[in-house]
Protein backbone atom coordinates (compact mmCIF):
# COMPACT_ATOMS: atom_id res chain seq x y z
CA UNK A 1 0.00 0.00 0.00
CA UNK A 2 1.40 3.31 -0.94
CA UNK A 3 0.25 7.44 0.28
CA UNK A 4 0.57 9.91 -1.66
CA UNK A 5 0.23 13.83 -0.32
CA UNK A 6 -0.25 16.57 -2.81
CA UNK A 7 2.25 19.53 -2.33
CA UNK A 8 -0.63 21.82 -1.33
CA UNK A 9 -1.38 19.07 1.28
CA UNK A 10 -5.19 19.23 0.45
CA UNK A 11 -5.20 16.08 -1.45
CA UNK A 12 -4.38 12.50 -0.04
CA UNK A 13 -4.38 9.05 -2.40
CA UNK A 14 -3.76 5.82 -0.99
CA UNK A 15 -3.18 3.23 -3.80
CA UNK A 16 -3.83 -0.77 -2.17
CA UNK A 17 -0.94 -2.60 -3.81
CA UNK A 18 1.67 -2.84 -6.64
CA UNK A 19 -0.28 -3.35 -10.05
CA UNK A 20 -3.89 -2.19 -8.81
CA UNK A 21 -4.94 0.87 -10.10
CA UNK A 22 -8.07 1.45 -7.35
CA UNK A 23 -7.18 4.04 -4.85
CA UNK A 24 -8.69 6.08 -2.52
CA UNK A 25 -8.70 9.86 -2.88
CA UNK A 26 -9.33 12.05 0.32
CA UNK A 27 -9.75 15.63 0.41
CA UNK A 28 -8.56 17.27 3.69
CA UNK A 29 -10.64 20.18 5.11
CA UNK A 30 -9.59 23.67 4.36
CA UNK A 31 -7.31 25.37 7.33
CA UNK A 32 -9.63 28.37 7.87
CA UNK A 33 -11.87 28.73 10.94
CA UNK A 34 -16.15 28.85 10.65
CA UNK A 35 -17.33 32.89 10.76
CA UNK A 36 -19.94 31.52 13.34
CA UNK A 37 -17.81 29.24 15.30
CA UNK A 38 -15.67 32.52 16.35
CA UNK A 39 -19.15 34.29 16.68
CA UNK A 40 -19.75 31.93 19.34
CA UNK A 41 -16.58 32.23 20.66
CA UNK A 42 -16.33 35.90 21.81
CA UNK A 43 -20.54 35.63 22.71
CA UNK A 44 -19.13 32.81 25.33
CA UNK A 45 -16.29 34.83 26.62
CA UNK A 46 -18.60 37.68 26.97
CA UNK A 47 -20.88 36.55 29.05
CA UNK A 48 -17.82 34.51 31.17
CA UNK A 49 -16.14 38.07 31.96
CA UNK A 50 -19.15 40.17 32.59
CA UNK A 51 -20.14 37.43 35.29
CA UNK A 52 -16.95 37.50 36.82
CA UNK A 53 -16.79 41.39 36.84
CA UNK A 54 -20.46 41.26 39.04
CA UNK A 55 -18.86 39.06 41.47
CA UNK A 56 -15.92 40.67 41.65
CA UNK A 57 -17.46 44.19 42.18
CA UNK A 58 -19.89 43.28 44.57
CA UNK A 59 -17.15 41.31 47.02
CA UNK A 60 -15.55 44.59 47.07
CA UNK A 61 -18.69 46.88 48.15
CA UNK A 62 -19.92 45.06 50.98
CA UNK A 63 -16.45 44.27 52.34
CA UNK A 64 -15.39 41.42 54.87
CA UNK A 65 -18.52 41.28 57.36
CA UNK A 66 -21.60 40.87 55.17
CA UNK A 67 -22.38 38.69 52.04
CA UNK A 68 -25.33 38.68 49.93
CA UNK A 69 -26.75 35.75 47.64
CA UNK A 70 -24.10 36.68 45.04
CA UNK A 71 -21.29 37.97 47.20
CA UNK A 72 -20.63 35.24 48.81
CA UNK A 73 -20.69 33.15 45.21
CA UNK A 74 -18.08 35.41 44.76
CA UNK A 75 -16.19 35.16 47.84
CA UNK A 76 -16.36 31.19 47.08
CA UNK A 77 -15.99 31.04 43.46
CA UNK A 78 -13.76 33.77 42.71
CA UNK A 79 -10.44 33.16 44.55
CA UNK A 80 -10.94 29.97 43.11
CA UNK A 81 -11.04 30.64 39.85
CA UNK A 82 -8.38 33.14 40.48
CA UNK A 83 -6.55 30.41 41.99
CA UNK A 84 -6.05 32.56 45.23
CA UNK A 85 -6.97 30.87 49.14
CA UNK A 86 -9.80 32.43 50.90
CA UNK A 87 -7.80 34.87 53.21
CA UNK A 88 -11.07 36.40 54.45
CA UNK A 89 -11.68 33.27 56.32
CA UNK A 90 -8.88 33.05 58.23
CA UNK A 91 -7.56 35.04 60.80
CA UNK A 92 -4.82 37.63 59.91
CA UNK A 93 -1.15 37.06 60.83
CA UNK A 94 -1.24 40.63 62.41
CA UNK A 95 -3.98 39.71 65.06
CA UNK A 96 -1.74 36.74 66.79
CA UNK A 97 1.06 38.70 66.23
CA UNK A 98 -0.22 41.74 68.20
CA UNK A 99 -2.00 38.98 71.16
CA UNK A 100 1.30 37.15 71.42
CA UNK A 101 2.97 40.21 72.39
CA UNK A 102 4.03 40.71 75.76
CA UNK A 103 2.22 42.19 78.47
CA UNK A 104 0.39 45.04 78.20
CA UNK A 105 0.57 47.84 80.98
CA UNK A 106 -2.27 47.18 83.50
CA UNK A 107 -5.32 49.45 82.59
CA UNK A 108 -5.95 52.66 84.31
CA UNK A 109 -9.05 53.71 86.21
CA UNK A 110 -11.11 55.46 83.86
CA UNK A 111 -9.28 54.72 80.55
CA UNK A 112 -11.99 54.27 77.48
CA UNK A 113 -11.19 50.72 76.92
CA UNK A 114 -14.44 48.90 76.28
CA UNK A 115 -16.29 47.45 79.36
CA UNK A 116 -18.33 44.96 77.53
CA UNK A 117 -18.36 42.93 74.45
CA UNK A 118 -20.85 45.29 73.16
CA UNK A 119 -18.97 47.91 73.67
CA UNK A 120 -16.11 46.46 71.93
CA UNK A 121 -18.41 45.01 68.64
CA UNK A 122 -19.93 48.48 68.14
CA UNK A 123 -16.63 50.62 68.86
CA UNK A 124 -15.17 48.18 65.95
CA UNK A 125 -18.19 48.44 63.60
CA UNK A 126 -18.54 52.45 64.00
CA UNK A 127 -14.38 52.80 63.83
CA UNK A 128 -14.34 50.11 60.72
CA UNK A 129 -10.46 49.49 62.78
CA UNK A 130 -7.87 47.51 60.70
CA UNK A 131 -6.45 44.31 61.96
CA UNK A 132 -4.06 45.64 64.37
CA UNK A 133 -6.09 48.00 66.49
CA UNK A 134 -8.61 45.14 66.73
CA UNK A 135 -6.30 42.80 68.34
CA UNK A 136 -4.85 45.91 70.65
CA UNK A 137 -8.41 46.84 71.63
CA UNK A 138 -9.43 43.29 72.25
CA UNK A 139 -6.13 42.67 74.33
CA UNK A 140 -6.43 45.46 76.26
CA UNK A 141 -10.38 44.85 76.90
CA UNK A 142 -9.55 41.27 78.17
CA UNK A 143 -6.83 42.17 80.14
CA UNK A 144 -9.47 44.79 81.89
CA UNK A 145 -11.95 41.49 82.62
CA UNK A 146 -8.97 39.12 83.42
CA UNK A 147 -7.87 42.13 86.15
CA UNK A 148 -11.18 42.23 87.71
CA UNK A 149 -12.52 38.97 87.67
CA UNK A 150 -9.33 38.23 89.10
CA UNK A 151 -9.53 40.64 91.92
CA UNK A 152 -13.34 39.86 92.56
CA UNK A 153 -12.11 36.12 92.91
CA UNK A 154 -9.53 37.38 96.15
CA UNK A 155 -12.18 38.97 97.45
CA UNK A 156 -14.42 36.03 97.18
CA UNK A 157 -12.17 34.23 98.90
CA UNK A 158 -11.40 37.03 101.78
CA UNK A 159 -15.11 36.29 102.78
CA UNK A 160 -15.12 33.39 102.48
CA UNK A 161 -12.26 33.06 105.20
CA UNK A 162 -13.77 35.78 107.20
CA UNK A 163 -17.38 34.05 107.27
CA UNK A 164 -15.31 30.54 108.29
CA UNK A 165 -12.85 31.63 110.78
CA UNK A 166 -15.09 33.85 112.69
CA UNK A 167 -17.34 31.76 114.91
CA UNK A 168 -21.38 32.87 113.97
CA UNK A 169 -23.35 34.82 116.85
CA UNK A 170 -26.11 31.80 117.42
CA UNK A 171 -23.23 29.32 117.71
CA UNK A 172 -21.99 31.52 120.71
CA UNK A 173 -25.25 32.15 122.19
CA UNK A 174 -25.65 28.38 122.20
CA UNK A 175 -22.67 27.77 123.81
CA UNK A 176 -23.37 30.76 126.59
CA UNK A 177 -27.00 28.58 127.23
CA UNK A 178 -25.68 25.52 127.50
CA UNK A 179 -22.92 26.63 129.93
CA UNK A 180 -25.47 28.81 132.07
CA UNK A 181 -27.65 25.90 132.04
CA UNK A 182 -24.91 23.47 133.19
CA UNK A 183 -24.45 25.58 136.11
CA UNK A 184 -27.99 25.95 137.31
CA UNK A 185 -29.63 22.83 136.16
CA UNK A 186 -28.44 19.32 137.90
CA UNK A 187 -30.13 17.79 134.95
CA UNK A 188 -27.81 19.08 132.88
CA UNK A 189 -24.49 17.53 134.67
CA UNK A 190 -25.52 13.63 134.67
CA UNK A 191 -22.85 11.25 134.49
CA UNK A 192 -22.15 10.68 130.45
CA UNK A 193 -22.85 7.89 130.66
CA UNK A 194 -24.84 6.65 133.02
CA UNK A 195 -23.21 4.21 135.27
CA UNK A 196 -24.50 1.02 134.62
CA UNK A 197 -23.43 1.71 130.91
CA UNK A 198 -19.92 2.56 131.98
CA UNK A 199 -18.21 -1.01 130.90
CA UNK A 200 -19.50 -0.40 127.48
CA UNK A 201 -16.64 2.18 127.32
CA UNK A 202 -14.34 -0.17 127.39
CA UNK A 203 -16.15 -3.43 125.15
CA UNK A 204 -14.39 -3.83 122.12
CA UNK A 205 -17.49 -6.47 121.12
CA UNK A 206 -19.31 -3.01 120.25
CA UNK A 207 -18.87 -0.30 117.40
CA UNK A 208 -17.03 2.77 119.18
CA UNK A 209 -16.66 5.73 117.08
CA UNK A 210 -14.26 8.78 118.34
CA UNK A 211 -15.62 12.34 117.61
CA UNK A 212 -12.96 15.67 118.29
CA UNK A 213 -14.44 18.82 118.33
CA UNK A 214 -15.44 22.08 120.68
CA UNK A 215 -18.53 23.25 117.87
CA UNK A 216 -21.54 21.64 120.30
CA UNK A 217 -23.90 21.94 117.14
CA UNK A 218 -22.14 20.31 114.69
CA UNK A 219 -21.40 17.55 117.17
CA UNK A 220 -24.89 17.19 117.50
CA UNK A 221 -25.64 16.77 114.29
CA UNK A 222 -23.20 14.01 113.83
CA UNK A 223 -24.45 12.04 117.06
CA UNK A 224 -27.80 12.30 115.84
CA UNK A 225 -27.02 11.19 112.10
CA UNK A 226 -24.96 8.67 113.15
CA UNK A 227 -27.68 7.03 115.74
CA UNK A 228 -30.42 7.47 113.14
CA UNK A 229 -28.67 5.38 110.59
CA UNK A 230 -27.66 2.58 112.86
CA UNK A 231 -29.76 -0.53 112.28
CA UNK A 232 -28.44 -1.91 115.87
CA UNK A 233 -28.01 1.89 117.94
CA UNK A 234 -27.39 -0.07 121.18
CA UNK A 235 -24.16 -1.19 119.95
CA UNK A 236 -23.23 2.26 119.36
CA UNK A 237 -20.60 4.18 121.40
CA UNK A 238 -19.59 7.36 121.11
CA UNK A 239 -16.90 8.77 122.12
CA UNK A 240 -16.91 13.06 122.41
CA UNK A 241 -13.49 14.38 122.96
CA UNK A 242 -13.45 18.46 123.58
CA UNK A 243 -11.62 21.33 125.25
CA UNK A 244 -11.75 22.66 128.43
CA UNK A 245 -14.06 25.71 127.77
CA UNK A 246 -16.33 23.64 125.66
CA UNK A 247 -16.53 20.87 128.15
CA UNK A 248 -19.90 22.03 129.92
CA UNK A 249 -22.25 23.34 127.09
CA UNK A 250 -20.71 20.01 125.34
CA UNK A 251 -21.78 17.70 128.58
CA UNK A 252 -25.23 19.41 128.84
CA UNK A 253 -26.27 19.03 125.67
CA UNK A 254 -26.07 15.46 125.60
CA UNK A 255 -27.28 15.15 129.05
CA UNK A 256 -30.72 16.99 128.05
CA UNK A 257 -30.65 15.15 124.51
CA UNK A 258 -29.94 11.71 125.34
CA UNK A 259 -29.64 9.31 122.17
CA UNK A 260 -30.71 6.11 123.88
CA UNK A 261 -29.78 3.02 123.51
CA UNK A 262 -26.83 4.77 122.02
CA UNK A 263 -23.92 5.20 124.59
CA UNK A 264 -22.49 8.80 124.72
CA UNK A 265 -19.17 9.65 126.48
CA UNK A 266 -18.32 13.11 126.73
CA UNK A 267 -14.16 13.74 128.11
CA UNK A 268 -12.59 17.13 127.98
CA UNK A 269 -8.82 17.29 127.69
CA UNK A 270 -7.72 18.16 131.16
CA UNK A 271 -9.43 14.67 131.71
CA UNK A 272 -6.11 13.12 130.59
CA UNK A 273 -3.63 13.29 132.83
CA UNK A 274 -0.88 12.31 130.23
CA UNK A 275 -2.07 14.81 128.10
CA UNK A 276 0.19 17.71 129.47
CA UNK A 277 2.67 20.02 127.57
CA UNK A 278 6.27 18.58 127.59
CA UNK A 279 4.91 15.21 127.76
CA UNK A 280 3.27 15.19 124.47
CA UNK A 281 5.18 16.31 121.35
CA UNK A 282 2.31 17.28 119.52
CA UNK A 283 1.37 19.98 122.20
CA UNK A 284 4.50 21.80 121.63
CA UNK A 285 4.67 21.85 118.09
CA UNK A 286 1.33 23.42 118.11
CA UNK A 287 2.00 25.83 120.51
CA UNK A 288 5.33 26.78 118.18
CA UNK A 289 2.99 26.18 115.06
CA UNK A 290 0.60 28.67 116.42
CA UNK A 291 2.89 31.30 117.25
CA UNK A 292 4.42 31.09 113.40
CA UNK A 293 1.06 31.24 111.61
CA UNK A 294 0.26 34.32 113.43
CA UNK A 295 3.01 36.25 111.72
CA UNK A 296 2.36 34.45 108.44
CA UNK A 297 2.93 36.91 105.66
CA UNK A 298 1.32 39.45 108.14
CA UNK A 299 -2.04 37.76 108.01
CA UNK A 300 -4.83 38.40 105.55
CA UNK A 301 -4.34 41.57 104.52
CA UNK A 302 -0.61 41.25 103.43
CA UNK A 303 -1.91 37.95 101.51
CA UNK A 304 -4.70 40.11 100.03
CA UNK A 305 -2.62 42.96 99.27
CA UNK A 306 -0.48 40.97 96.85
CA UNK A 307 -1.33 41.80 92.94
CA UNK A 308 0.73 39.39 91.58
CA UNK A 309 -0.39 35.78 92.88
CA UNK A 310 -3.02 33.52 91.44
CA UNK A 311 -6.23 33.95 93.58
CA UNK A 312 -5.55 29.81 93.72
CA UNK A 313 -2.59 30.29 96.05
CA UNK A 314 -4.10 33.43 97.76
CA UNK A 315 -7.14 30.82 98.86
CA UNK A 316 -4.56 28.57 100.11
CA UNK A 317 -2.84 30.80 101.98
CA UNK A 318 -5.86 32.40 103.78
CA UNK A 319 -6.86 28.99 104.22
CA UNK A 320 -3.60 28.55 106.42
CA UNK A 321 -4.55 30.90 108.82
CA UNK A 322 -7.98 29.24 109.77
CA UNK A 323 -7.71 28.60 113.64
CA UNK A 324 -8.84 25.05 112.87
CA UNK A 325 -5.40 24.06 111.56
CA UNK A 326 -4.43 25.96 115.00
CA UNK A 327 -6.20 23.80 117.03
CA UNK A 328 -4.97 20.76 119.21
CA UNK A 329 -8.80 19.17 118.34
CA UNK A 330 -7.71 18.54 114.59
CA UNK A 331 -4.20 16.79 115.74
CA UNK A 332 -5.28 15.06 118.96
CA UNK A 333 -6.57 12.09 115.99
CA UNK A 334 -2.69 11.28 116.20
CA UNK A 335 -2.96 10.09 120.37
CA UNK A 336 -6.01 7.72 119.66
CA UNK A 337 -4.23 4.74 120.56
CA UNK A 338 -3.34 6.44 124.28
CA UNK A 339 -6.55 7.68 124.38
CA UNK A 340 -7.93 4.23 124.13
CA UNK A 341 -5.70 2.01 125.60
CA UNK A 342 -8.36 -0.91 125.82
CA UNK A 343 -9.81 -0.26 122.27
CA UNK A 344 -8.62 -2.64 119.32
CA UNK A 345 -10.70 -0.91 116.43
CA UNK A 346 -12.67 2.81 116.29
CA UNK A 347 -14.10 4.61 113.44
CA UNK A 348 -12.96 8.39 113.84
CA UNK A 349 -15.39 10.83 112.66
CA UNK A 350 -15.03 14.77 111.60
CA UNK A 351 -17.43 17.06 113.13
CA UNK A 352 -18.32 18.43 109.73
CA UNK A 353 -20.04 15.02 108.31
CA UNK A 354 -23.51 13.74 108.13
CA UNK A 355 -23.83 9.57 108.65
CA UNK A 356 -26.96 8.48 106.14
CA UNK A 357 -26.31 4.51 106.30
CA UNK A 358 -25.42 2.48 108.84
CA UNK A 359 -21.44 2.02 109.73
CA UNK A 360 -21.41 -1.71 111.36
CA UNK A 361 -20.28 -2.77 107.86
CA UNK A 362 -16.86 -0.91 108.24
CA UNK A 363 -15.81 -3.48 111.42
CA UNK A 364 -15.65 -6.53 108.86
CA UNK A 365 -13.67 -4.37 106.08
CA UNK A 366 -10.27 -6.56 106.40
CA UNK A 367 -7.41 -3.66 106.76
CA UNK A 368 -4.60 -6.79 105.69
CA UNK A 369 -2.56 -6.01 108.76
CA UNK A 370 -2.29 -2.01 107.88
CA UNK A 371 -3.50 0.79 109.98
CA UNK A 372 -5.73 3.28 108.05
CA UNK A 373 -8.87 2.79 106.50
CA UNK A 374 -9.42 5.25 104.13
CA UNK A 375 -10.93 6.43 101.05
CA UNK A 376 -8.47 7.78 98.49
CA UNK A 377 -8.91 10.94 96.58
CA UNK A 378 -7.38 10.79 93.23
CA UNK A 379 -9.87 8.46 91.14
CA UNK A 380 -13.24 9.62 90.85
CA UNK A 381 -16.24 11.56 88.32
CA UNK A 382 -15.85 14.65 90.23
CA UNK A 383 -12.03 15.92 88.70
CA UNK A 384 -12.39 18.50 91.06
CA UNK A 385 -12.50 16.65 94.22
CA UNK A 386 -11.03 13.54 93.43
CA UNK A 387 -8.04 14.53 91.74
CA UNK A 388 -5.81 15.11 94.66
CA UNK A 389 -2.31 13.33 95.05
CA UNK A 390 0.92 14.29 97.53
CA UNK A 391 2.00 16.78 94.70
CA UNK A 392 -1.10 19.16 96.17
CA UNK A 393 -0.28 18.85 99.45
CA UNK A 394 3.33 19.03 100.03
CA UNK A 395 6.04 20.99 99.11
CA UNK A 396 7.88 18.94 96.63
CA UNK A 397 10.59 22.16 95.42
CA UNK A 398 11.77 20.97 99.10
CA UNK A 399 14.39 19.00 99.14
CA UNK A 400 13.28 17.30 102.35
CA UNK A 401 9.75 16.49 100.36
CA UNK A 402 10.65 15.53 97.22
CA UNK A 403 14.26 13.07 98.28
CA UNK A 404 11.16 11.32 100.38
CA UNK A 405 8.11 11.16 98.83
CA UNK A 406 6.81 10.83 94.92
CA UNK A 407 4.45 13.32 93.63
CA UNK A 408 2.17 11.37 92.41
CA UNK A 409 1.31 9.27 94.72
CA UNK A 410 -2.30 9.09 95.56
CA UNK A 411 -3.88 10.74 98.36
CA UNK A 412 -6.55 9.60 101.03
CA UNK A 413 -9.24 11.50 103.12
CA UNK A 414 -9.18 12.43 106.82
CA UNK A 415 -13.10 12.89 108.32
CA UNK A 416 -14.08 9.02 108.14
CA UNK A 417 -11.40 6.36 109.06
CA UNK A 418 -11.16 3.46 110.49
CA UNK A 419 -7.87 2.65 112.29
CA UNK A 420 -6.78 -0.70 113.69
CA UNK A 421 -5.47 0.52 117.21
CA UNK A 422 -3.56 -2.87 117.59
CA UNK A 423 -2.18 -2.87 114.36
CA UNK A 424 -1.02 1.23 115.32
CA UNK A 425 0.89 0.53 118.46
CA UNK A 426 3.05 -1.62 116.83
CA UNK A 427 4.30 0.86 114.49
CA UNK A 428 6.06 4.39 114.75
CA UNK A 429 3.04 6.61 112.89
CA UNK A 430 3.00 8.76 116.22
CA UNK A 431 6.60 9.30 116.26
CA UNK A 432 6.71 9.93 112.54
CA UNK A 433 3.89 13.25 112.40
CA UNK A 434 6.14 15.05 115.49
CA UNK A 435 8.92 14.32 113.78
CA UNK A 436 7.78 16.10 110.32
CA UNK A 437 5.94 18.58 112.35
CA UNK A 438 9.09 19.58 114.21
CA UNK A 439 10.78 19.34 110.36
CA UNK A 440 7.88 22.00 109.45
CA UNK A 441 8.98 24.49 112.08
CA UNK A 442 12.03 24.35 111.52
CA UNK A 443 12.03 24.84 107.71
CA UNK A 444 9.60 28.21 108.33
CA UNK A 445 6.74 26.17 107.29
CA UNK A 446 7.78 25.45 104.22
CA UNK A 447 7.23 21.56 103.65
CA UNK A 448 3.25 21.88 103.15
CA UNK A 449 0.59 25.10 104.40
CA UNK A 450 -2.40 23.31 105.73
CA UNK A 451 -2.66 21.41 109.15
CA UNK A 452 -2.98 17.78 109.72
CA UNK A 453 -3.46 16.14 106.61
CA UNK A 454 0.33 16.75 105.24
CA UNK A 455 2.01 15.48 107.85
CA UNK A 456 -0.55 12.82 108.52
CA UNK A 457 -0.47 11.42 104.54
CA UNK A 458 3.67 11.41 105.41
CA UNK A 459 3.05 9.86 108.72
CA UNK A 460 0.62 6.69 107.94
CA UNK A 461 2.85 6.43 104.78
CA UNK A 462 2.43 2.51 103.39
CA UNK A 463 0.11 2.22 106.64
CA UNK A 464 -2.97 2.86 104.79
CA UNK A 465 -5.34 0.58 103.28
CA UNK A 466 -7.90 2.09 100.42
CA UNK A 467 -12.02 1.61 100.99
CA UNK A 468 -15.41 1.93 98.92
CA UNK A 469 -15.41 6.03 97.88
CA UNK A 470 -19.50 4.98 98.80
CA UNK A 471 -18.21 4.87 102.44
CA UNK A 472 -17.16 8.71 102.28
CA UNK A 473 -18.35 11.32 100.02
CA UNK A 474 -16.19 14.68 99.90
CA UNK A 475 -16.09 18.22 98.72
CA UNK A 476 -19.58 19.69 99.84
CA UNK A 477 -18.14 22.41 101.38
CA UNK A 478 -16.18 24.10 98.99
CA UNK A 479 -17.63 23.25 95.61
CA UNK A 480 -21.37 22.95 94.75
CA UNK A 481 -21.48 21.03 91.44
CA UNK A 482 -22.32 17.72 93.71
CA UNK A 483 -26.30 16.87 93.48
CA UNK A 484 -28.40 16.49 96.06
CA UNK A 485 -29.02 12.93 94.47
CA UNK A 486 -25.83 12.18 94.36
CA UNK A 487 -24.97 13.27 97.88
CA UNK A 488 -28.25 11.01 99.25
CA UNK A 489 -26.21 7.57 97.97
CA UNK A 490 -23.02 7.94 99.88
CA UNK A 491 -22.56 6.64 102.89
CA UNK A 492 -20.79 9.73 104.86
CA UNK A 493 -20.95 12.80 103.51
CA UNK A 494 -18.15 15.77 104.28
CA UNK A 495 -19.09 19.21 104.63
CA UNK A 496 -14.97 19.76 104.11
CA UNK A 497 -13.81 23.01 103.16
CA UNK A 498 -15.40 26.52 103.87
CA UNK A 499 -19.09 26.59 103.29
CA UNK A 500 -19.59 24.49 106.47
CA UNK A 501 -23.69 24.00 106.86
CA UNK A 502 -24.14 25.97 109.95
CA UNK A 503 -23.10 28.97 107.93
CA UNK A 504 -24.48 31.54 106.13
CA UNK A 505 -22.14 30.74 102.95
CA UNK A 506 -22.89 26.97 103.04
CA UNK A 507 -24.47 25.95 99.56
CA UNK A 508 -28.52 26.30 100.13
CA UNK A 509 -29.06 23.14 98.11
CA UNK A 510 -26.64 20.40 100.34
CA UNK A 511 -27.16 22.10 103.57
CA UNK A 512 -31.06 20.90 104.21
CA UNK A 513 -29.10 17.22 104.08
CA UNK A 514 -27.12 18.63 107.67
CA UNK A 515 -30.44 21.24 108.88
CA UNK A 516 -32.87 17.90 108.66
CA UNK A 517 -30.61 16.24 111.63
CA UNK A 518 -31.67 19.42 113.89
CA UNK A 519 -35.22 19.92 116.13
CA UNK A 520 -35.72 23.68 114.96
CA UNK A 521 -38.19 23.52 118.21
CA UNK A 522 -35.96 22.73 120.83
CA UNK A 523 -35.97 25.65 123.31
CA UNK A 524 -31.92 26.03 122.74
CA UNK A 525 -32.33 25.57 118.85
CA UNK A 526 -35.05 28.03 118.96
CA UNK A 527 -33.71 30.81 121.65
CA UNK A 528 -30.36 31.09 119.61
CA UNK A 529 -32.07 32.05 116.45
CA UNK A 530 -30.56 29.08 114.52
CA UNK A 531 -32.63 28.52 111.79
CA UNK A 532 -32.75 26.16 108.49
Amino acid sequence: MQLHISPSMRHVTVFPGKGVRDFIKVKVAPRKLSYRMVFYSLLFVTLLLRFVFVLTAIDTIEGETECSSLGCVGKKVGPRIWGRRLESLKVPEEIYRVLEEGEIEEPEPGSDIPQTLEDFVAEMKSNRSDAKTFALRLKSMISLLEQRTRTAKIQEYLYRHVASTSIPKQLHCLALRLAQEHSTNAGARLQLPAPERVPALVDPSLLHFVLASDNVLATAVVAASLVAASLHPGSVVLHVITDRKTYAPMQAWFSLHPLEPAVIEVKGLHHFDWLARGRVPVMEAMEKDRAARSQFRGGSSAIVANVSENPVEVAAKLQALSPKYQSVMNHIRIHLPELFPSLSKVVFLDDDVVIQADLSPLWDIDLHGKVNGAVETCRGADKFVMSKRFRNYLNFSHPLISESFDPNECAWAYGMNIFDLDAWRKTNISQTYHHWLQKNLKSDLSLWQLGTLPPGLIAFHGHVHVIDPYWHMLGLGYQENTTTADAEMAAVIHFNGRAKPWLDIAFPHLRPLWTKYLNFSDKFIRGCNIRA
